[in-house]
């Protein structure tokens, strides 16, 4: 491979019983400036979107949000220059796709609290900035910490165990709290969190150390049945285990969404870990198993498959729990059509919950169908990144952990949206990056975080094993 003089400089190293010179390649830092252009440009998205919502919802602008964004950009723009020391190879999309997604939420929450009244330090729309900063500040410590992701590999039982106590913390009866039906949340005073977001990390480095280590009995033993070769059944354990304790968090927990998040997350892995079928087959069946088992025992499931069979029913719109705010999305993103209302002229205040599980249907009904088609776009570049990511690296532990996270993200996306346009039952899940909640904000910045640092390691073993 021919380099430039100037992109490379000479270094002696041992190669044997004699020393000859090896180049290293410099190559110049176009990814950090491609990824600082975007950057701006998302910023400005983000700055041109809170200001559209002040004319559209108060008619003049105010720009105590803006400035207040505009030192969330520099904090932003503060981890693309840690990047330029500590990552420099790191893809150039991840970053700005992040920002972007997370000023338009902040965007559209300011745009609620101003129907709602609620303005000053406490809106919802500060606390979400807020949170922000303090995820932004993890992905930084988590990029500069973590120097080579294959240090994960080494703590893989301590990660599954620390995502086992993070999944019984809310059940404990001081610190447990449980919010709209679901207990999900600890607090320790005012200060409330929840622990789940963060056990989809650990999780996934679990796996992905795990199905290193036993891919070789996963995949090439078991029993042959009509062309599909099934595991055997001592070797079940790990997929039987995942789905108990999905079916624990569902009944303890009232977590719908987050059991089918950690199963789906676990299906995934081990099909791409092994190739083999018969994994995602047993998966399927279980889960489906599972699934029916629960809507015709469990009321709170049972109710939930009531609001997607039968939203327009009287019986169940206005049941207590029922499909009011299923309905209410519905028509909010009929509403907004193809173009939208425009940010600040819509009427999201009218679905519960707007700012949160919801917020989806507000932005489709200030935003349109293209607006949203926009979002799922940066989503899916999102995911495709960390997918690229994942079939590019040189090591097993680094494809399964990416694959891992890029999926946990695309999955939950689907959740969402797909139980608010009634393609699935609705769960209760956050969108990542736009939704409020700062446990979601803070596993998400820490998502895209690892895939930086993952992106960075495959690109230098590339160019070492090119050199």
């Amino acid at each position: 491979m021919t380099v430039p003089a100037s992109a490379t400089s000479s270094i002696t190293a041992p190669t044997g019983p004699k020393t000859a010179p090896v180049r290293r390649i410099r190559l110049p830092k176009k990814l950090r400036n491609l990824e600082l252009g975007l950057l701006v440009f998302a910023c400005a998205i983000n700055a041109g979107a809170i200001m559209l919502v002040e004319l559209g919802a108060i008619g003049h602008l105010d720009f105590t949000l803006v400035y207040l964004g505009l030192g969330l950009s520099a904090l932003v723009v503060g981890m693309h220059v840690a990047m330029r020391y500590v990552a420099q190879d790191a893809d150039p999309f991840i970053l700005p796709i992040a920002t972007v997604l997370n000023g338009i939420g902040i965007a559209e929450i300011y745009r609620i609290d101003i129907a709602r009244g609620d303005s000053g330090w406490e809106s919802a729309a500060v606390r979400q900035i807020a949170w922000t900063a303090i995820a932004v500040i993890c992905a930084i410590a988590v990029i500069i910490i973590i120097r080579n992701h294959r240090v994960l590999q080494r703590y893989t039982y301590v990660f599954g165990l620390g995502a086992l106590i993070l999944l019984i913390l809310p059940m404990l009866p001081v610190i447990g709290r449980q919010v709209n039906g679901a207990r999900v949340w600890i607090g320790i005073g005012p200060f409330s969190f929840q622990p789940g977001e963060i056990a989809k990390i650990a999780l996934a480095v679990f796996f992905a150390g795990y199905l290193v280590q036993a891919r070789d009995s996963l995949s090439m033993v078991g029993t042959k049945v009509l062309g599909v070769r099934f595991p055997r059944l001592r070797d079940l354990g790990p997929i039987l285990v995942l789905w108990f304790i999905s079916m624990a968090v569902i009944v303890f927990q009232r977590d719908l969404g987050t059991g089918l998040l950690y199963f789906g997350l676990f299906l995934v892995m081990i099909y791409v870990a092994t190739a083999r079928i018969g994994w995602v087959v047993i998966g399927l069946v279980l889960f489906i198993g599972g699934a029916l088992i629960a809507s015709r025992v469990l009321s709170y499931v049972h109710g939930r498959f009531e609001n997607w069979l039968q939203p327009f029913s009287d019986h169940v719109y206005n049941a207590s729990g029922g499909s009011y705010q299923l309905v209410q999305g519905i028509f909010g993103l009929a509403h907004g059509g193809l173009l939208g209302t425009g940010l600040g002229q819509g009427y999201p205040t009218v679905t519960p919950l707007a700012e949160s599980d919801y917020i989806i249907a507000s932005l489709g009904e200030e935003l349109g169908l293209i607006g949203l088609f926009a979002i799922l776009c940066l989503y899916l570049l999102f995911v495709s990144r960390g997918f690229r990511i994942g079939f590019a690296s040189q090591d097993d532990f680094g494809k399964l952990l990416s694959v891992g996270l890029a999926f946990t993200l695309a999955l939950q996306v689907f959740i969402v949206i797909g139980g608010i346009t009634r393609v699935i039952p609705l769960t209760g899940l956050t969108t990542p990056f736009l939704a409020a909640g700062g446990s979601s904000l803070v596993a998400n910045w820490i998502i895209a975080a690892l895939l930086l640092r993952l992106s960075d390691t495959v690109r230098n073993q590339r160019k070492v094993v090119e050199a």
